[in-house]
């Protein structure tokens, strides 16, 4: 912390700077870390985006994109994937909100949870 201290002091010794007390400058810079960056929204979307960040993934939800919606044995044949893998990723594609499961009798059926989002992701060709 010392050495943060001191860069920030000569910092703000320097005409790059336009703050003047280093420790008000400080101060001033850790209410903005706390207004911009809150924590809890940094984690939620770091879960977001890693969710997105799996190429079977991605393609589980342009699958349920064009067909709405498909049961879980139909997913498994599309991605050549076993049912607990495929289980696994649509956990993770639930938990952060972009898909839902269905069961209908024996059958377990997935769909799109959030259309605007996947939208969204899709208009900044995320998808």
């Amino acid at each position: 912390m010392k050495k943060i201290d001191q860069r920030l002091k000569r910092l703000t010794e320097t005409d790059l700077c336009q703050a003047e007390v280093a420790e008000e400058y400080r101060k001033q810079l850790l209410q903005l870390a706390e207004e911009v960056a809150d924590p809890k929204k940094a984690k939620k979307n770091s879960k977001f985006f890693k969710a997105l960040a799996d190429e079977k993934r991605i393609k589980i939800i342009k699958l349920l994109t064009a067909k709405e919606e498909m049961c879980i044995c139909e997913l498994m044949i599309c991605l050549d994937m076993t049912q607990p893998n495929l289980s696994h990723h649509i956990q993770i594609l639930e938990n952060v909100g972009l898909i839902k499961r269905t069961k209908k009798g024996k059958w377990v059926y997935c769909s799109i949870a959030n259309e605007r989002q996947v939208e969204n992701l899709t208009k900044l060709n995320l998808l």
